[in-house]
């Protein structure tokens, strides 16, 4: 009895062992099938995640460019606004029958006022520099020289106002300057 359990003995040893292993192998298997699983499950997430990001970045790209079209397209929106009360009061002038020299004056000063608001709203401004100012390059052309009792390369006078929109410069100032003595 001894001897078979002797015999025995080593053999279900062996049996547990593998149903032990067995059992520890599945345990493995179903630990790792669940990794997977939840490893799955987070790449999807990711990658709904990035599809998500994706179409916002491409619909804000889309609407950034539908801005920047709008933008171009009525840049000019508001000085042209300002500029239809200049339009209607030269056409207004026009309609008068008999004008007199003082109404004609009056409706060109009102005209004017009207279009340096404009100008202002459309920060539009002059460059209009004085007698004896330096030489600006960079605001001024200067169209010829001539003699004069002031510092060389100072202005002595104006031939057409110059113009910056927003401090760019539009056209530049024609002057004559001061020639050197």
């Amino acid at each position: 009895m001894q001897e078979q359990e002797k015999q025995t003995g080593p053999e279900v040893g062996i049996e547990e062992e593998t149903i032990a292993a067995e059992t520890g192998a599945g345990v493995a298997e179903q630990d790792l099938a669940e990794k997977l699983a939840a490893a799955e499950a987070k790449a999807a997430e990711f990658q709904d995640a990035y599809l998500r990001a994706k179409a916002d970045v491409e619909n804000f790209r889309r609407r950034a460019q539908e801005d920047i079209a709008k933008a171009h397209k009525f840049a000019i929106e508001g000085f042209a606004e300002a500029l239809v009360p200049v339009k209607d009061s030269l056409e207004m002038a026009l309609k008068v029958e008999a004008p007199s020299v003082e109404s004609l004056r009056e409706g060109v000063e009102m005209t004017l006022k009207q279009l340096n608001a404009a100008f202002d709203k459309g920060r539009l401004a002059e460059v209009n520099p004085q007698a004896g100012d330096k030489l600006d390059p960079m605001k001024h052309q200067a169209i010829s020289m001539v003699p004069a009792e002031q510092e060389a390369n100072t202005v002595v006078s104006v031939l057409q106002k110059g113009y910056t929109i927003a401090d760019r410069l539009l056209r530049p100032a024609l002057v004559t300057v001061a020639q050197e003595k």
